[in-house]
């Protein structure tokens, strides 16, 4: 072999070992970044709707987050902006009543890699696993769906259908549908906890006094924290309180506020939307309140959900 052949087997050579080190490298190119399971984006999977429409399921949940509709409010969608749905007739805590042909008309929504943009409260999401092994994403407890004939995002054509499906709130509430004065979260971390009509959660203020009530939050305390306004005992009843729950009282400066237990409640103004909790353990004196006050006694029992 003369010198100019071996120089130019030699070019070869190194233009192939180039070659191979771009197609199978771990740079930004590479296959290992391709793969899901290296944290890049799933695969995505076609449920039944219009042809050419676009993708309304996928092999991971993504990332959720908050849109407020013009009719609806606050409703919750995922990484694709499709919107998801919660089940009236899911009734039965870990399960789904939605299985067979009603599942092919509303997709389970999976929980893997599922997160929570800010507006959307992390320790809501769970799952439970289907019959078919698959983990379906919860919220607040509640199973979510997809709509199949929901083609794009922020679509909200399953609302309402039967009566009994609804786009889901950022707490598990149904979108569009009236609150009750006095709500109940069931918080994975804090329990079950009281919320307002709006779906904002109640916090009490350690340094308040209880019986007779007299509150501690001043006008830089207010700038912050709202007073809660009354409820009814028919409130109390449904939310599952019994009626001497209630304390309403005035205050200093002649307003009327409720109270629980004789602990006056508030909502926090940071918590922007339902199902927040952004309040809890604040400066280690602002607490949620519990839902389920057993024990009534003028407030020497502080009905402080601490996780």
């Amino acid at each position: 072999m003369n010198k100019k052949t071996w120089h130019n087997l030699a070019l070869g050579a190194s233009a192939l070992t180039l070659l191979t080190v771009s197609a199978c490298g771990s740079g930004d190119g590479g296959s290992q970044d391709r793969n899901p399971k290296q944290g890049a984006s799933p695969a995505i999977s076609v449920i039944p709707g219009s042809a050419g429409s676009p993708p309304a399921v996928s092999s991971s949940a993504g990332r959720f987050t908050v849109h407020t509709d013009d009719k609806l409010g606050p409703v919750v969608s995922d990484a694709r902006g499709m919107t998801v749905y919660v089940f009236d007739k899911d009734t039965t805590p870990g399960t789904s009543a939605c299985e067979g042909a009603c599942a092919k008309d509303w997709p389970a929504v999976p929980a893997d890699r599922a997160t929570a943009s800010p507006g959307l409260n992390q320790d809501l999401l769970g799952s439970l696993t289907r019959p078919d092994g698959t983990r379906q994403l919860t919220l607040a407890g509640k199973p979510l769906y997809y709509y199949a004939k929901d083609t794009k995002p922020k679509e909200t054509s399953g609302q309402n259908i039967g009566g009994v499906w609804h786009a889901a709130a950022p707490d598990g509430w149904k979108s569009g549908v009236p609150r009750p004065a006095l709500g109940v979260l069931n918080d994975p971390k804090l329990g079950p906890i009281l919320q307002d009509g709006n779906g904002r959660t109640l916090y009490l203020f350690t340094k308040d006094t209880p019986w007779p009530m007299k509150t501690a939050c001043g006008t830089a305390c207010l700038a912050t924290w709202t007073p809660t306004g009354l409820v009814s005992e028919a409130d109390a009843k449904a939310a599952g309180l019994p009626a001497k729950t209630l304390f309403p009282f005035t205050t200093a400066n002649g307003s009327r506020q409720e109270s629980f237990n004789c602990w006056p409640g508030y909502t926090f103004k940071g918590d922007t939307q339902p199902g927040l909790t952004g309040g809890q353990n604040v400066g280690g004196v602002w607490f949620a309140i519990k839902a389920n006050i057993k024990k009534i006694d003028r407030g020497a029992t502080v009905p402080a959900a601490k996780g």
